[in-house]
């Protein structure tokens, strides 16, 4: 269902927008259907100037921004905001604000999108997938070791709109980073976007380095002289190798382009390279580190197949050796009268040191031969 289908659902709000906002009047219908973020905002701020300006709400840091803006040639001012998981009516309200995409707005709303970069007129739709690695932490009812998430940003010429779904890899410390210095923070929506960016791609680094060390670890548990033969911990890390395969392999392509379209300013398109490295490194130790599952799976199936086929050798070696004894005593179980050595004074110890003849040599001879 498309966003222009949304808007009939959510009637229901009463909570209303100003009704101008900088120079743009905002629509009746509007009034009606859009509410203003309220527990999903994380964060927002009006920075001018490469300095954070202190303002009462999201209306006011706009205009704002939109007048310093029209007073200078070079707009060097934006809008941040961050929201958490927000409902539909929150982000059909920055929509109105900020003229965002319908389509863009519906994937924000629904998530579980596949990663991307769109462009929407003169802004940006970027959707990221976020990862964190969970083996330390209290174990899911699913046994994942890879928790996942996404981060949507809407970047325009003047505004940047985070949209963050799930728990892992919050932008707290993206936002404090970029305040702390003003040359960061002066470079724009595109340096912000380079920061979420580049700090999602570094905790992708962290879970595969992870990830691999975890592959070791396991592969050899399969290689050791008693093995584990734990095939559904190696099946479970091949399943989260392929989670973290699908969330960084369709990124590459859209960022790799990313620093030659013309919404992103030549002096970050440098910047937006080095993030592209980063991530193709990522995408070559996943798809290896996705091919080293592949062997160890198939590695431990095979040792384990070996270890059973093991197993029986050594269980019929045993079987023979005592079917010996067995088929003597149940011969002279028969309790015919004719027969050797039955009335033989050392017939009892002759029949024994027979068994214990038999038995020794097969004995030596399964042991020579490996299977004891």
């Amino acid at each position: 269902m498309r966003s222009t289908l949304l808007f009939p659902r959510i009637n229901r709000h009463t909570r209303v927008l100003p009704t101008h906002i900088g120079s743009a009047p905002v629509s009746a219908d509007a009034v009606v259907r859009c509410v203003p973020p309220a527990s999903s905002l994380v964060e927002f701020g009006a920075y001018i100037g490469g300095k954070k300006v202190a303002a009462n709400g999201i209306p006011e840091a706009v205009r704002m921004v939109r007048e310093h803006n029209e007073a200078n040639e070079v707009p060097d001012a934006y809008v941040w905001v961050g929201l958490h998981e927000p409902a539909a009516p929150e982000v059909e309200w920055l929509a109105e604000v900020f003229g965002l995409h319908p389509l863009a707005v519906e994937d924000a709303i629904k998530a579980h999108q596949r990663p991307k970069v769109e462009r929407y007129g003169d802004s940006l739709f970027v959707v990221l997938k976020t990862v964190a690695f969970l083996d330390g932490e209290v174990p899911t009812a699913s046994g994942e070791i890879i928790g996942t998430g996404e981060i949507m940003v809407f970047v325009g010429p003047d505004f940047v709109v985070t949209v963050r779904h799930g728990r892992y890899c919050p932008l707290g410390d993206v936002r404090e980073k970029l305040e702390s210095k003003a040359k960061l923070i002066s470079r724009g929506p595109a340096g912000v976007l380079h920061a979420i960016a580049d700090h999602v791609v570094d905790k992708y680094l962290q879970v595969a380095d992870l990830m691999q060390a975890e592959l070791e670890e396991v592969e050899a548990a399969v290689f050791a002289e008693v093995s584990s033969r734990d095939i559904n911990r190696i099946y479970q890390l091949k399943r989260e190798m392929l989670e973290l395969k699908r969330a960084v392999g369709p990124l590459q392509t859209p960022f790799n382009a990313l620093p030659q379209r013309r919404s992103i300013p030549s002096e970050m398109r440098e910047y937006f390279r080095d993030v592209g490295d980063h991530l193709s490194r990522v995408c070559e130790q996943v798809q290896a580190s996705n091919e080293l599952s592949d062997s160890i799976l198939q590695a431990a199936l095979a040792r384990s197949n070996a270890l059973a086929n093991e197993d029986m050798r050594k269980i019929s070696s045993w079987v023979a050796i005592i079917s010996v004894p067995t088929m003597i005593a149940g011969i002279y179980g028969m309790n015919f009268e004719h027969m050797p050595e039955v009335k033989a004074v050392y017939g009892y110890p002759l029949v024994l040191g027979v068994m214990v003849v038999a038995c020794t040599l097969l004995h030596r001879a399964f042991r020579r031969n490996g299977w004891l």
